[in-house]
């Protein structure tokens, strides 16, 4: 078994495109294909990078096309050689903590994984979408937890990355990078549409899924205005979340699909857009893979839009 085949791909002709690297990916996929040698939607492209989110940092293998984004598998590479590749790169936050391979990483790679193939090296992550638990059995009691009810607290304008640190701990909201011991306690319960779920103690309903693709920025305030307009689930005030609305949603525990997300979510949004810019320049996201708060620069950033409302 090769390396491909590891993660599921039968599809003859895979490779490895050494010279793609997170940095290129935004202005590259985000945007309709940048490079010319972007043919059409369904193109893939596979790379390695580094997940800086990821404690310590590791490798992965990443599959990419226009508005698609997939980890496939995780390597267990040398960690003296992660970090000196990072180093090198002088510790920058490139995106979204998102680092290339120098070319010791990748001599190493090419010798374990591609000249020949040592599976103990690899950790897949297998899309488990089709074992999906069914959903009478992902939410609580309607009873209970209304009495908890709470306001969160109102965070408006762009945000600097010096703001996001005290918000995440005044209301000990769970974040990996930030309030590893963190907790906050959700009540979601189902509303009967199969569309969306209700946290009693925020009084936010939310969308289950979102958008089906990555989309930049603009194409999520057009996507939420389309809702509006459609009345989705029977509402017309449905709304990007703020930084306190989204971070209510991590949990600090994965579910099946590898998500800090309760498990009545879609697992196709691994990472949303929030509503905040970031000062003076990105974007902010909440990041389900990571737990975790995030920015990404570029003109138009991409994500996935996951809407919310006030009940």
């Amino acid at each position: 078994m090769g390396l491909f085949a590891a993660v599921g791909l039968t599809k003859s002709g895979l490779s490895i495109d050494w010279d793609l690297t997170p940095f290129d990916t935004f202005g590259t996929f985000e945007s309709w294909g940048g490079r010319e040698r972007v043919r059409n939607r369904s193109e893939r492209f596979y790379y390695f990078y580094i997940d800086g989110w990821r404690t310590p940092p590791k490798v992965c293998l990443m599959e990419r096309g226009i508005k698609h984004a997939r980890v496939l598998a995780v390597v267990d590479a040398p960690q003296h050689l992660v970090d000196n590749c990072i180093k090198e790169q002088g510790g920058i936050i490139s995106l979204d903590r998102s680092y290339a391979i120098n070319g010791t990483l990748r001599r190493w790679l090419s010798e374990n994984l591609l000249n020949s193939f040592s599976s103990h090296l690899l950790t897949p992550l297998m899309d488990e979408r089709e074992d999906a638990v069914p959903a009478s059995d992902l939410f609580q009691e309607e009873t209970g937890g209304k009495s908890a009810c709470i306001t969160l607290p109102t965070v408006l304008g762009p945000l600097t990355d010096e703001q996001i640190g005290p918000v995440v701990k005044s209301s000990n909201f769970f974040d990996a990078a930030i309030n590893g011991d963190g907790r906050f306690i959700n009540h979601f319960i189902d509303n009967g549409d199969g569309l969306t779920a209700t946290d009693t103690r925020t009084g936010l309903m939310w969308q289950r899924a979102g958008s089906a693709d990555i989309i930049t920025n603009r194409q999520a305030a057009a996507y939420c205005r389309k809702k509006n307009e459609e009345g989705f689930a029977g509402y017309s005030d449905w709304r990007l979340p703020s930084l306190t609305e989204g971070l209510s949603l991590l949990e600090p525990q994965k579910n099946r699909w590898g998500l800090h997300l309760h498990p009545c979510f879609d697992d196709s949004q691994p990472f949303i857009f929030l509503v905040h810019r970031r000062k003076p320049g990105g974007q902010w996201y909440i990041d389900f893979n990571a737990g975790t708060v995030f920015w990404a620069s570029g003109h138009n950033p991409g994500g996935f839009a996951r809407l919310c409302r006030t009940r």
